[in-house]
């Protein structure tokens, strides 16, 4: 598994390449040919360095690869080379799995101590530069692993922010969308019923044809003034003021409302919410398609649930849900209910929670 972004070493680290150096440096039969052996361990690592950088989901060809086998062609006769290794296990602890770097720096370990046992270098000069790079092979390695594990775990919690935003996103668009549909559906049913009832009165009855007209812009007003408080995500919709606008909307239809409901029922508010968008919903779908002429609407308790019964005398059918049905069903599962609907005699939605969740 590889990170993203390489974040390895600044250029600054690269002064550990003058470990090669130390061998000629320092040792008094050193010739010409060991400092053209440092130039070209120095030359080669450079470019392989500069390509891990610009190209990080490459890195393992760039640098962990070219490196060891630099380091394994050059070992024998600089033991500097060694610091080859080391930053080969830094580049495997910072863009390999855990597992996989670790198998790295025990591989790269191996090849130090072992060409260290058949290596041409001369004593004291082999051990200096064979024990800090073991010992580096591992601490560097562990702390890249450990560096890298931290920027997965960086990376995983702003993707599950990312992800948390934006399914808060999409809720609260189909909360706004099931609302507005809800509602205006309900609003706009009323007022087309009366607009159509004042096209004909306008003539016969001017003065109910002008209370009429009244009752059109109340409407208006309160659908506009839901739709900002739906927007604004304040409106709290009551069963009792869904159930008064549905008589007069039915009675627009001439369409006649009964309701019976337990007394002591008291709602939570939020579950009241829910119910009372569903009824409007419900109510809706009376008016413009059932033809009815009764309405029933029936509120109790019932076997540990709480029970909104919709009924009317209409045509009945058994269509396919459209927009307003699913989101009711939306709306209810997320109580932990159910919404059905039978379409024999008339059609009947019942709308059923669990008690504990709506009182």
């Amino acid at each position: 598994m590889k990170t993203s972004r390489l974040r390895v070493w600044t250029w600054v680290h690269l002064v550990y390449l003058v470990l090669p150096a130390f061998q000629p440096i320092f040792d008094p039969e050193a010739g010409a040919g060991d400092w053209v052996l440092v130039g070209v361990i120095i030359g080669g690592f450079l470019p392989m360095y500069a390509m891990s950088l610009l190209r990080p989901w490459q890195a393992r060809w760039w640098l962990t690869v070219p490196a060891t086998v630099l380091g394994v062609a050059t070992i024998l006769f600089n033991a500097g080379a060694a610091i080859l290794f080391v930053y080969a296990a830094a580049c495997a602890g910072l863009t390999e799995t855990r597992r996989t770097a670790l198998r790295w720096m025990g591989f790269l370990t191996a090849l130090t101590l072992g060409f260290a046992t058949v290596s041409t270098v001369p004593m004291p000069y082999l051990l200096w530069n064979v024990i800090p790079p073991v010992i580096f092979i591992w601490v560097i390695g562990l702390v890249q692993i450990a560096e890298a594990a931290r920027a997965r775990d960086h990376t995983e919690l702003r993707m599950a922010n990312a992800r948390i935003e934006h399914l808060a996103t999409v809720s609260e668009r189909e909360r706004i969308a099931r609302d507005l549909h809800d509602l205006l559906g309900h609003s706009l049913t009323a007022v087309v019923m009366r607009a159509q009832l004042v096209k004909e009165l306008v003539d016969l009855d001017p003065a109910r044809a002008r209370a009429e007209v009244l009752e059109i812009e109340r409407t208006a007003r309160d659908a506009l003034a839901e739709v900002r408080a739906t927007v604004s995500g304040w409106r709290q919709a009551s069963l009792e003021a869904e159930l008064d606008a549905a008589r007069g909307a039915l009675a627009s239809a001439g369409v006649e409302l009964h309701v019976t409901r337990d007394p002591d029922l008291e709602l939570v508010g939020s579950t009241e919410h829910q119910l009372a968008l569903a009824v409007r919903e419900a109510i809706t779908n009376v008016a413009r398609h059932a033809g009815a002429r009764e309405c029933h609407v029936g509120i109790h308790a019932v076997d540990g649930e709480l029970r909104v019964v919709v009924a009317d005398d209409g045509v009945g059918g058994q269509g396919v849900d459209g927009n307003g049905l699913s989101g009711m069903r939306e709306r209810i599962a997320a109580l932990g209910g159910r919404v059905q609907r039978t379409g024999t005699e008339g059609t009947t939605v019942t709308i059923a929670v669990p008690l504990r969740v709506a009182t």
